[in-house]
């Protein structure tokens, strides 16, 4: 199990250039590495994260001149892909959240595959009361995991949202009580992944990822031959025998 830690924590977590940069380097080495089960995110501090550090935006966001728009579109295009490298690494991710979780550190959440919350979380894709558009990933991955209406309304108002209505909505799957609590929750979590074959695992991930982007027919023609690739392999020998 390998864990990824924002720690910037006089800052809230709050996303740079250097975070993405980062980010997408440590997703890439996590999915090439063999001895790699599954990836637990959580932040340091008081919270998750603040989302987009606005002090790092602000030079991009004052200038009209062409040069920074280019430069804006290059730093946003270096956020999706960050949180795109989270969404496509083979090995499960599980995200472990406290306190604020805010625009970006939505995105990134989203991009996660299961989403743990301790009690004192709060949630808002805030971007709208920023006089802005979320362009992370929020608004193209969050409705299919709680539904168009609940997403409209979140995304649209901008308001905060607690880890009881999270649970709710069906954005994050436990609560816990306190952060500690949480951390020993995700790590229960991920070694009940690590404890079953890599193999099926992330031929599952796989799998639910294409049906997603292709549908029911075509992802029914993939996993019979993802399965066919797979099936004849030492892990379901052992399984078997062990069954």
């Amino acid at each position: 199990i390998r864990w990824l830690i924002l720690s910037r924590p006089d800052k809230r977590n709050a996303m740079d250039e250097d975070f993405f940069r980062e980010l997408t380097q440590a997703f890439t080495d996590f999915d090439q590495d063999p001895e790699v089960r599954a990836v637990v995110v959580r932040g340091e501090g008081k919270g998750f994260s603040a989302g987009i550090d606005l002090g790092a935006l602000g030079g991009l966001v004052q200038s009209t001149s062409v040069e920074a728009r280019e430069q804006l579109r290059f730093f946003i295009l270096q956020g999706q892909a960050a949180f795109t490298a989270v969404e496509l690494c083979r090995k499960p991710v599980i995200v472990a959240i406290h306190g604020f979780c805010i625009g970006g550190g939505v995105d990134l959440s989203c991009a996660c595959d299961i989403r743990l919350a301790s009690r004192d979380a709060v949630f808002s894709i805030r971007e709208t009361r920023m006089a802005m558009v979320a362009d992370l990933g929020t608004l193209q991955r969050m409705p299919s995991l709680i539904g168009e209406s609940w997403f409209r309304e979140l995304a649209l108002t901008g308001r905060d949202f607690s880890a009881e209505e999270a649970l709710r909505i069906n954005f994050v799957t436990r609560l816990c009580d306190d952060p500690s609590a949480l951390v020993q929750e995700a790590r229960k979590l991920a070694s009940e992944i690590a404890a079953c074959s890599p193999l099926a695992v992330q031929g599952v991930k796989d799998v639910m990822r294409f049906d997603r982007e292709n549908g029911v027919k075509a992802g029914l023609e993939y996993v019979a031959q993802k399965n066919a690739a797979i099936l004849i392999s030492e892990d379901l020998m052992e399984a078997v025998n062990a069954f």
